[in-house]
């Protein structure tokens, strides 16, 4: 079967993800955090989490990625500066329940490697993806035990000003992703992304290809490797820098931010996306980019991206840097 022939029927499903409907101006966020044994290091198994964690206020946010990370999953807030604000009272209270218990939060965007790290998440899903990651080599494991980030998730609009915010996030990302990396270099969490299986995660211009957004994706959903039953199990699958979410954008090119520093970035991404005149401006100085795209996100990950640009983009002084960690 070719590839425009695979592409029909996901293309529908495809379809649904990119129907945003309202104008608004919601923020939430997506914060992964390593749950490290308080003595020894290791990766904390779930279940001690939940344990400390049971009954308390902010329990129905958290999830768990397979290497054991906590995901800190906040609802929308009505700005940037309270969703900033509700993460740090979560992870607050999380890390002191957590202590009790001897485990300690790290929001370092990379775990040191170590083959004996466990998947602690034991599903079909994990089981097949892991399968499948490992016919590529390495990086897929660490990516799924031995990486964090964050992820700001904004709104969507309809029209011609949801495309630009769509086009203009994938065509800022490399830069704003060198300007925010903690994590550079061989074993750096990008470079590891970089390395998973590149039909499923788009470093590169594919998503921007033609007028067609949906096309553009159905032709990336079709061409990665299915190891999972039907169409929306599959899109779960994929793994691109900016995922559409219907009602809203998930950013998920971050490396992991220290939780205090996470509001300025969701800040700064709210006014880069819902300001219309600085959307713009910045779309027009991103003009001529599209096909380099790929040697954008490789200099990133090697630590040698165009940090001024992604400041430029987020309109950081660069002395912001200094508060890195």
């Amino acid at each position: 079967m070719n590839t425009q022939t695979r592409t029909a029927p996901v293309a529908a499903e495809v379809a649904r993800l990119f129907r945003p409907r309202h104008r608004t101006t919601r923020v939430a966020v997506e914060q992964e955090l390593f749950a490290l044994d308080l003595f020894n290091g290791s990766s904390a198994a779930p279940d001690r989490v939940r344990r400390a964690s049971a009954g308390r206020p902010y329990e129905p946010w958290l999830a768990f990625e397979p290497g054991g990370q906590v995901e800190l999953s906040l609802p929308p807030a009505a700005s940037a500066e309270q969703a900033g604000a509700h993460l740090v009272a979560a992870t607050c209270a999380l890390a002191r329940d957590l202590q009790g218990d001897g485990v300690v939060l790290s929001s370092l965007p990379v775990r040191a490697a170590d083959p004996a790290t466990p998947r602690h998440l034991r599903t079909p899903r994990y089981d097949a993806m892991e399968r499948h990651l490992d016919t590529i080599g390495p990086a897929g494991r660490r990516m799924m035990r031995s990486t964090a980030s964050t992820q700001p998730c904004l709104d969507w609009w309809p029209g011609q000003a949801g495309r630009e915010q769509w086009r203009l996030l994938l065509l800022a990302a490399p830069f704003i992703a060198a300007a925010t990396a903690r994590s550079t270099g061989p074993t750096g969490r990008l470079t590891t992304w970089l390395a998973v299986d590149p039909g499923r995660t788009a470093f590169d211009d594919r998503l921007l290809h033609g007028d067609d957004p949906v096309a553009a994706y159905a032709q990336f959903a079709a061409g990665a490797t299915r190891f999972v039953d039907g169409d929306p199990a599959h899109l779960s699958t994929l793994f691109p820098p900016v995922r559409p979410r219907g009602r809203y954008l998930e950013v998920r090119f971050p490396d992991a931010q220290p939780t205090h520093r996470v509001g300025r970035l969701l800040q700064a991404l709210a006014a880069l996306l819902y300001d219309d005149a600085r959307r713009r401006t910045a779309l027009a100085s991103l003009a001529g980019e599209q096909q380099r795209l790929a040697d954008h996100w490789a200099a990133a990950a090697a630590g040698t991206g165009d940090v001024e640009r992604g400041l430029a983009l987020l309109d950081w002084h660069p002395d912001v840097l200094r508060e890195a960690s």
